[in-house]
Order: C-alpha cells, then sequence, then structure tokens
C-alpha cells in the first residue's frame, strides 16, 4: 500500500474560517483560512457595497465516507453577508465510515447573515451528520434554510439503508431561541409514518432568526406557504419557522425562495435578489 492510501481511507477533512468586518459602508471579508477542499471565491456585491455574497466551495463535489467539513464564520456589527453554494451537497455512501459537516456561525450587534445553501442529497447507504451552530448578539439577525433529499427516487434509488442526523442550535445573547435534533434511519416503516415524512422523500426549514415577526408578516408568509397542504409556519418569539415536505426537492427550494422572497424587506430591509449562481 502506498503511504497516501491510509490517508484517503480516512477521507478528507476540510476547515475554512471566514471574518467579516464593515469599513465605511463596506462589508469586506478581512480574513479567510483554509485547510484541505474547502475554499470561497472572491467576494461579491451584487446589491450594493453593504453586503458581501459569498460562494462556498468544495471542489471535490460530494461527502464521502471518513469527510469532515467545518466552516466558521463570523460576521462583525453591522456587518451584512450572503452565504451560499453553487450546487447540491451530495453525501455518498460511506462503507461504514461517518462523514460530517458542521457550520459555525456568529453575528455581532447589528449585523445580519443569510446561510442559503443549495440542497442536500442523501444517497442510499450514506453515514450522514449536519451540525449547525448559529450565536447571535443584540439586535443581529440570520436567516437560514436547508433542504434534504433523501435518496435518489428519480433515479430508482431510495433511501434504504443509511442514517441521517441533523443538530441545530440558534442561540441569542447566549440563550436558546430554537434547538432541534433529528435522526432518519433508513427504515420503510418510520419514514412512511405520518409522524415523520408520510411516504416523502424530501424536507425543507427556513429560519429567521432576532427581530420579532409582526402579525401582519406572519399571515403574509403563511398565505405563501398555505399553497401546499405539507407546508407551514410557526412564529416563536424571536424565531420564525417555516417547514415543507415533498417527494421532489425542487418544489420546496420554489416555495420557500417565494417566501424568503416576501420575508427579506422586513428582516433585511432589501428586495430579494436571487443570487446568479444558484441559474448556473
Amino acid at each position: 500500500m502506498k503511504p497516501a492510501e491510509p490517508l484517503l481511507a480516512e477521507g478528507w477533512r476540510a476547515h475554512l474560517s471566514l471574518d467579516y468586518e464593515i469599513e465605511e459602508g463596506r462589508t469586506r471579508l478581512r480574513s479567510r483560512r483554509h485547510e484541505g477542499p474547502l475554499t470561497v471565491q472572491r467576494s461579491f456585491y451584487p446589491e450594493g457595497h453593504a453586503l458581501c455574497q459569498t460562494i462556498v466551495l468544495h471542489p471535490p463535489g460530494g461527502i464521502a465516507g471518513g469527510d469532515a467539513l467545518e466552516l466558521s464564520a463570523r460576521i462583525g456589527s453591522k456587518a451584512q453577508v450572503q452565504l451560499t453554494t453553487p450546487g447540491a451537497t451530495k453525501w455518498y455512501r460511506s462503507f461504514e465510515r461517518p462523514a460530517s459537516q458542521h457550520v459555525r456561525i456568529a453575528v455581532a450587534g447589528g449585523g445580519l447573515c443569510e446561510w442559503l445553501p443549495q440542497e442536500n442529497i442523501v444517497f442510499d447507504g450514506a453515514d450522514a451528520t449536519l451540525a449547525l451552530h448559529v450565536e447571535l448578539d443584540d439586535d443581529a439577525t440570520w436567516c437560514g434554510w436547508d433542504f434534504v433529499c433523501l435518496g435518489r427516487p428519480e433515479s430508482g434509488a431510495p433511501f434504504a439503508s443509511g442514517c441521517l442526523r441533523q443538530h441545530t442550535v440558534v442561540r441569542g445573547n447566549g440563550q436558546a431561541l430554537f434547538r432541534e435534533q433529528v435522526c432518519f434511519e433508513a427504515s420503510a416503516a418510520l419514514l412512511s409514518s405520518p409522524a415523520v415524512l408520510g411516504g416523502r422523500c424530501s424536507y425543507g426549514t427556513l429560519i429567521v432568526a432576532g427581530p420579532s415577526a409582526p402579525q401582519v408578516m406572519i399571515e403574509r408568509a403563511r398565505q405563501i406557504v398555505n399553497v401546499c397542504p405539507t407546508a407551514g409556519v410557526t412564529a416563536m418569539g424571536a424565531v420564525l419557522v417555516a417547514r415543507w415536505a415533498g417527494h421532489r426537492v425542487e418544489e420546496g427550494r420554489a416555495l420557500f425562495t417565494s417566501l424568503w422572497s416576501a420575508l427579506r424587506p422586513w428582516y433585511a430591509q432589501r428586495m430579494a435578489v436571487i443570487p446568479r449562481i444558484w441559474s448556473t
């Protein structure tokens, strides 16, 4: 065996750290440090200098057994940042080697962060953990979403074996605002349960945390998602949560894009501008 082969068998270890500050009205990526195959392109400003758009890149294109990715981002006071990805994240068969992705975001007072990655596709046989930890200071705002497709049903490859674990924590001023843990084991009986996915293979969650949504905005959000019988919106103080479940993740993304477009003028004081990378 060649010396490199044991390292490859252990999987990729990748870490990316981003630090943003605002200077003279312009949000700048002041520092970035990375190890392994996780990096960013240059900063983009499709909405003016105040908001910095950053595209997170994982050149291998998929996460295999043994891979461990870590992304941390610090958004300084009054800085505005939008983080997204160029395509779906594919979680491949693990061959008994767990894979993971940990995202940690900290937003200082008056800052804004949008975490809007494209969907996760969990292949049959994957053993995956997705963890998200958000820390908000006073008057900070965060909007994030995630979409998951279990298996590849359109290719005739359902999620018949494996496990997906998700951990999400959003904290404001040190207090828990939202906390959720999910574990999907590939079991036909479990996934078909009305209390879980009811036989559907895709789901999504959108969260806005920081400002309390006015009742008129909550009602508007419900009007948008109520076109889908398996979607809903809940407001819990400083957190607004929308959920969707369905058979095609593209439908969930279209629904939540409409919802995001309606919510953004409220929480960010900005009209929605669809990132160009989503259309490439």
